[in-house]
């Protein structure tokens, strides 16, 4: 089943590779859409693909690399687009 999540992570996430590190988990899960960085110090991350695998990513989401700390992620249900954009850092 395709699903769509839109993901807000904060903590310390800036400047310690987050972005990064998510776009390696959602590409090696397959799964298509975007990461960046909040202006606010969060992490911003929609994620699109087989509920199995963006549920993979969502966990590596709330994980984090080693020298992050989330402290919150916040998840919002959205509509699939089902365009195959690949995963972008913006």
């Amino acid at each position: 089943m395709l699903i769509a999540r839109r993901y807000v992570i904060a903590g310390r996430v800036q400047g310690v590779g987050f972005r990064f590190f998510a776009e390696a988990a959602a590409v090696r899960e397959g799964v298509h859409g975007w990461v960046r960085n909040l202006p606010d110090g969060r992490v911003e991350a929609r994620i699109e693909g087989d509920a199995e695998a963006v549920e993979r990513v969502e966990s590596a989401l709330r994980r984090g690399p080693a020298s992050s700390r989330v402290d919150e992620v916040t998840v919002e249900e959205e509509a699939p687009n089902r365009r195959v954009t690949g995963f972008s850092i913006r």
